[in-house]
Parts: structure tokens; C-alpha cells; sequence
């Protein structure tokens, strides 16, 4: 089950056909009137499907406790399901890889970006679960709008892998194609040897001299803009 912390984190996931099983609100009435404020296509479902509890009762239920005083439990959807969604071919946006990431805000911050962009999902190496309750809180439940998985670097889907690297060739000179990997390296040590191996082109951000690095998120929202851009509106 994925923790589905605060008002905007239901309601993506409610949006993006999530198997909500459980909702609970320290004060239902509040959750309703924002409903009403920001998604009122989600009101009466949200009306059947949020309990009330005493305050006391909803601390002790949730890690801390977000200002919108809503939670809910859904399914996570299984591994397979996102593994045949990030290898089917061909695939109409790319696939953004982070390497090892170590902060969870960071990778939530992907995520939202990810299905900001419509890409086709997001995959992490390393050890971090990009379903933590801290990933999904700061991704705002849109974890449910694209493919979020852990695997392997051996394990990455099919596709031409253009990592993020200094010593890549200006990003704004490569034309970034739709069945790409854009791999990202750690917040501190940016690509492993390996991943710098396995890619078939580094490509590097712009920066100013003596800027040291952007941040991960920004990094992930350059790219993809980049590959989003220029084209036609869809």
C-alpha cells in the first residue's frame, strides 16, 4: 500500500485511476470545501470516500501531519505492470533514469516533473524506494500518472542512454529522441564509471563558470524542456 499524504497527493492519485482503499480527515468539511476550490470533479467521490476521525485519532495515523489534514491509502501498482509500460516500443517520451539519488524531496520533485512533461516514467538505481511516503509526498500522488521504478543499472529499459555529464557536449546542440534515457547522476558524485560506460552520448547543461551545479529537479526540467521544445502544441 502507497501512503497517500495530503489533500493534492489524493487527488492526483484519484485522477490517475489509483485503487484508493481508505481515506481518513481530521476535519472532513474542510477537505470538501477545498474540493470545491481546486477539484471539483473529484467532490462527491471524495465525499463517499473520506471518514472523519477525532484529530488525535488522525496524529497517531500519519508520520506528521500535512495542512490539509487528509490522508489515504491505495495500491501500488505491480512492477510488472511498470516494467511492460517503460519497455514497450516504440515509446512517444523518454525515460529519466537517476542514478543513486540520496534525496527523497529531490526524486518526488522528478516525478511530478515526469508526469508534468508526459514522460514515460522514472526509474532509480541504488537502494532509495522511489515509493517512499516521502517521494510520494513530495511528487504529489503523480507517481499514478507515469511509471516510477526501481532497478538495476544492467536493468534499464531498451533505449539510447544520454547521460547528464560536464563533459558532454552542449544539451542545446543534441536533438533528444523520444525513446531516450536521460540519465542523472547523484546529487553529489553526478554518473558512475559505469553508467558513463553504458551511455551512448554525454550531453551537459549550460552553466556559468564557477557555478558548481544545479540542482537535480532543475536539471531533470532543463532536459526535458528540451526535448519537449520547439514542436507544436499537442
Amino acid at each position: 500500500m502507497v501512503l497517500l499524504d495530503g489533500f493534492h497527493a489524493l487527488k492526483h492519485a484519484l485522477r490517475f485511476e489509483a485503487d484508493v482503499r481508505v481515506a481518513i480527515a481530521g476535519d472532513k468539511g474542510s477537505v470538501l470545501t477545498l474540493a470545491d476550490e481546486l477539484a471539483g470533479d473529484l467532490t462527491k467521490r471524495l465525499s463517499d470516500l473520506v471518514t472523519e476521525v477525532p484529530a488525535e485519532t488522525f496524529r497517531g495515523l500519519v508520520p506528521r501531519v500535512h495542512p490539509t489534514q487528509v490522508a489515504g491509502l491505495a495500491v501500488r501498482p505491480s512492477p510488472q505492470r511498470n516494467l511492460d509500460k517503460l519497455s514497450r516500443a516504440p515509446r512517444p517520451a523518454p525515460i529519466v533514469v537517476l542514478e543513486n539519488p540520496r534525496n527523497l524531496g529531490n526524486v518526488g520533485a522528478v516525478v511530478r516533473l515526469a508526469a508534468g512533461f508526459g514522460a514515460t516514467g522514472v526509474v532509480t538505481t541504488g537502494d532509495m524506494d522511489p515509493w517512499h511516503p516521502n517521494v510520494v509526498r513530495a511528487a504529489a500522488g503523480l507517481h499514478y500518472a507515469t511509471a516510477v521504478e526501481s532497478l538495476p543499472l544492467d536493468g534499464l529499459p531498451p533505449g539510447p542512454v544520454y547521460a547528464l555529464d560536464p563533459e558532454g557536449d552542449d544539451i542545446r546542440s543534441v536533438m533528444l529522441p523520444d525513446d531516450a534515457l536521460l540519465a542523472f547522476g547523484s546529487e553529489r558524485h553526478g554518473i558512475s564509471p559505469e553508467l558513463r560506460e553504458r551511455a551512448t552520448k554525454l550531453v551537459a547543461l549550460p552553466m556559468r563558470p564557477q557555478v558548481s551545479s544545479y540542482n537535480l529537479a532543475t536539471s531533470v526540467a532543463m532536459a526535458l524542456f528540451h526535448w519537449g521544445g520547439p514542436r507544436p502544441a499537442p
